[in-house]
């Protein structure tokens, strides 16, 4: 037991903190490039809701359908998106529309919330990476401290504390650096989603313009006739009562 713990800490030794700063170096880049892509995403997704509410419930009242479909359309943001699936179903009715929707909000969801695990797996972990790197800081540490009691030169006994202020200064600043890797990715983390709810909250007040618009319009009377024809189609023809056969 004693050899497996000398050879864990010798590899640590040997290893030192420089690949984890490398590694959280890394994490920081890739963390930043997340942080300018999303950001970049959002803003060009943005749009001023409450107008194109107001611009489709004033084409809703009128009937024109198609020029709200042409309104959403022009629109970059991710509400309006969801909002034209259930405007292409309108004609089929309201539960297909609303389940259009549904379909389509989930669509935008899983677009808008790309990679932001990432964001929020980083700002939990990286001072527990940086953490990793104190411990291997104390740990060579102790073990020049362990030197200093087997040399028997002055020399080496002078020499040694610098090698030990080199070790726990590497150990403090893996910590520092897992520190302020993970507050920028918790705080973008949070605005982002943020973000993210926000939009879901438009989306679903900009769909119930549209639903209530079908629940207040009756279907078309096209489709009324064709489930009526399917229904006269799918009754068989009636028979002839046994008095009426008789007296023919």
């Amino acid at each position: 037991m004693n050899s497996l713990i000398e050879r864990v800490k010798s590899a640590m030794v040997g290893l030192g903190t420089g690949w984890i700063l490398a590694l959280m170096l890394l994490l920081s880049i890739m963390s930043l490039a997340i942080m300018l892509e999303r950001a970049w995403l959002y803003w060009s997704l943005r749009d001023d809701i409450e107008d194109l509410m107001r611009d489709l419930g004033r084409l809703l009242r009128a009937g024109d359908l198609e020029g709200a479909r042409r309104r959403l359309e022009a629109s970059r943001s991710a509400e309006a998106a969801v909002v034209v699936a259930g405007l292409v179903e309108a004609d089929r009715g309201v539960e297909a529309s609303e389940e259009a929707m549904a379909g389509a909000s989930a669509l935008q969801r899983i677009k808008l919330e790309k990679r932001l695990a990432f964001l929020g797996t980083l700002g939990n972990n990286a001072p527990f990476i940086g953490l990793l790197g104190t411990v291997i800081g104390i740990v060579a540490a102790f073990d020049e401290l362990s030197k200093v009691k087997m040399a028997a030169s002055a020399a080496s006994t002078q020499l040694a504390p610098e090698a030990v202020m080199g070790r726990i200064s590497e150990a403090l600043v893996a910590t520092a650096i897992g520190i302020l890797i993970a507050i920028p990715a918790v705080a973008a983390y949070n605005a982002f989603q943020r973000v993210v709810r926000g939009t879901v909250a438009n989306t679903e007040a900009l769909g119930h313009v549209l639903l209530a618009h079908l629940k207040a319009t009756p279907l078309p009377e096209g489709a009324t006739e064709a489930s009526g024809v399917e229904r006269s189609s799918s009754t068989p023809p009636s028979r002839p009562k046994p008095e009426e056969s008789e007296r023919n």
